[in-house]
């Protein structure tokens, strides 16, 4: 999960064959606390933007029981309605970022720990390069 600047969040690596819909809320409800300028900080986002392979009635229910907006495209649209090109370049780049790094396109590892581990070290050279352009001062 990125935010809007296109910086990992939080990570979840699942096996191939389980569907990315069905650990939404897992991932929803991992989300670390983020300070704003003041203020308390932030526990939830205020939408959740996604398309037709997060769409399911109980992840829409779900989110809206989080009180989080839920922007995701059912999978019985067939109008394009996914924020493809508009809003969800920023989630598609993300993950491209992730597959420039070689370990990951493929699994090489013998243990999942070790997946997580470069998915882990891959997040946090996002991060570095994200931090390193941007002028925090």
């Amino acid at each position: 999960m990125t935010d809007a600047a296109g910086v990992p969040l939080t990570l979840f690596v699942t096996p191939a064959n389980v569907p990315d819909g069905k650990v939404l809320l897992g991932l929803v409800d991992s989300l670390p606390a983020i300070q704003g300028p003041r203020g308390r900080p932030k526990t939830r986002p205020n939408f959740l933007l996604g398309d037709r392979g997060y769409g399911w009635e109980e992840n829409i229910r779900g989110v809206k029981e989080r009180n989080i907006v839920p922007v995701l495209a059912r999978p019985s649209d067939k109008e394009h309605g996914s924020g493809l090109g508009v809003a969800r370049w920023v989630v598609e780049r993300t993950l491209a970022w992730f597959n420039n790094f070689r370990r990951l396109r493929l699994c090489y590892e013998r243990s999942a720990a070790a997946f997580v581990a470069f998915h882990q070290l891959a997040a946090v050279s996002i991060i570095v390069h994200k931090l390193n352009e941007t002028d925090l001062s």
